[in-house]
């Protein structure tokens, strides 16, 4: 099993993941024509897709959702309250490429098994997605104004997470957004710090090599040396050293980390 964050940021989120038979993307948050570079800038092609996952209807995972399925004629899956909330939002998708995905249930495809699992975000239903295949456990938890121990016991031991790592709280206090914005991100439906992530991380990393991307850095209040150094503090604090077992990963909001095995 492969995979690579293809985007991720405030400004859209991509995560493309394959098998020898299976290839899936988990969010379109960008358009049509990027979806398109970032797919070359990993050597695969948009048309193979087995099935594409949608997390919830936010505008920076399913921008290019519509364009994507009249294109290429994917199948998407995504429970029911978030097709609900998407339907006006992607426009026109066929019958036959619309699939529910229930809230914590398993789908399988051949040798892998996809699990989702709820997440606390002020979307209609936000559920994220664990990949397992031949023992091996890619998490991918973004979005998440906390991290509760129901979620942990979804995660942990995982031999890769795409981690949410999306803002400093200091850099969010003092920056230039309105109040409202800011205790919204700050909430238990908003979005998880440095040191949140960190301490949820800690938690759930098992004693063997793991890897961990920080994900969805915010623009405006974060940037890649701060997170990776307040989540290397973080887990310092908890007995960890980034580095001996456990290596983190910066992701990009335009550029693809390269495709790699779990």
């Amino acid at each position: 099993m492969k995979f690579s964050v293809l985007a991720s940021g405030s400004s859209g989120n991509a995560i493309y993941v394959e098998n020898e038979k299976h290839s899936f993307l988990v969010d379109v948050g960008l358009s049509g024509k990027k979806m398109d570079e970032l797919f070359q800038g990993i050597g695969r092609e948009i048309k193979n897709l087995s099935g594409i996952f949608i997390t919830h209807e936010h505008s920076d995972h399913i921008k290019g959702l519509g364009v994507l399925a009249r294109k290429y004629g994917v199948p998407i899956y995504a429970n029911e309250k978030t097709w609900g909330a998407m339907d006006s939002l992607v426009g026109k998708v066929p019958l036959d490429q619309r699939f529910t995905f229930d809230m914590e249930s398993v789908k399988t495809f051949g040798s892998m098994d996809i699990q989702s699992f709820g997440v606390s975000h002020d979307a209609a239903d936000p559920m994220f997605y664990i990949f397992h295949e031949n023992g091996r456990k890619l998490v991918l938890i973004t979005d998440t104004g906390y991290v509760s121990d129901r979620m942990k016991g979804h995660i942990k031991g995982a031999d890769a997470f795409v981690f949410e790592s999306n803002h400093d709280v200091s850099m969010l206090q003092m920056g230039r957004y309105p109040w409202s914005v800011k205790r919204r991100i700050l909430s238990d439906v908003g979005h998880v710090s440095n040191e949140d992530a960190a301490v949820a991380m800690s938690e759930v990393i098992d004693l063997k090599s793991t890897n961990v991307y920080l994900s969805h850095l915010s623009k405006d209040n974060n940037m890649k040396d701060l997170a990776r150094m307040s989540v290397t503090q973080t887990l310092q604090s908890c007995g960890i050293i980034a580095g001996e077992y456990v290596h983190l990963h910066d992701t990009d909001a335009n550029q693809p980390t390269e495709l790699v095995l779990v």
